[in-house]
């Protein structure tokens, strides 16, 4: 654990400047990040990230103490990392429930459940039908969507699109890429379907979203 000081000028200028990020944003999984124990570095990306969320932290203040919590968690988490995990800020890949949904009477077993999802992860970058899922899980379409809302907790086509918007979280900021690109790599069909659906499960815009994130995961490229 380290220790930020900066000059009160210096905070309050951030606070003003820093972007207004929506703590309903913030997925934090605590067991997802590394231990406080494991090696830790300082970078000015990490240094700049923390510096932001201290502002952000300012700012969320005058909504109520939940926003600052969110912003307080985050930052936490990353001082007690010298990596903060991706997977700790993506849409959950399931969608929150109690677990006793996962195994209720009319829903699919645990190895359908586990090779429909393969299925869908290894084919993001193409069409997927909910015909070929149900083929997947070896029942008929109609009983598949069925009993696929009663284990997982949404339809399969509500499924697949919250596949897609976390592939394209985890490209943005693990690479520079294009929207339009990102897009197509997560099988849509152009940024505006990409931003669309990323508005609709994340509550905000793709490239808002990646302006608030990316700065600490991503490592500037280096010249030659």
């Amino acid at each position: 654990m380290f220790e930020t000081r900066s000059e009160p000028q210096m905070t309050e200028r951030a606070a003003r400047q820093a972007p207004a990020v929506p703590a309903s944003s913030l997925v934090l999984h605590a067991t997802a990040w590394p231990s406080a124990s494991s090696h830790q570095t300082t970078s000015p990306e990490l240094t700049h990230g923390v510096s932001e969320l201290l502002a952000q932290v300012r700012r969320s203040l005058a909504q109520g103490p939940e926003s600052a919590h969110a912003f307080l968690d985050r930052l936490e988490a990353i001082l007690a990392a010298s990596e903060p995990a991706v997977d700790s800020i993506l849409l959950p890949s399931m969608p929150p429930g109690p677990h006793e949904r996962r195994i209720s009477k009319g829903g699919l077993a645990s190895w359908q459940v586990r090779r429909v999802s393969e299925h869908v992860e290894a084919r993001l970058t193409e069409p997927v039908t909910v015909d070929a899922l149900a083929k997947v899980a070896q029942l008929s379409t109609g009983h598949f969507c069925r009993a696929f809302k009663v284990s997982v907790g949404e339809t399969p086509h509500a499924f697949l699109i919250r596949r897609r918007v976390r592939r394209a979280q985890s490209l943005m900021l693990r690479t520079s890429d294009p929207l339009s690109q990102i897009a197509l790599a997560c099988g849509l069909t152009d940024q505006a379907h990409l931003t669309r659906l990323f508005r609709r499960m994340v509550g905000e815009t793709p490239l808002s979203w990646r302006r608030n994130w990316a700065h600490i995961f991503l490592t500037p490229s280096t010249g030659p």
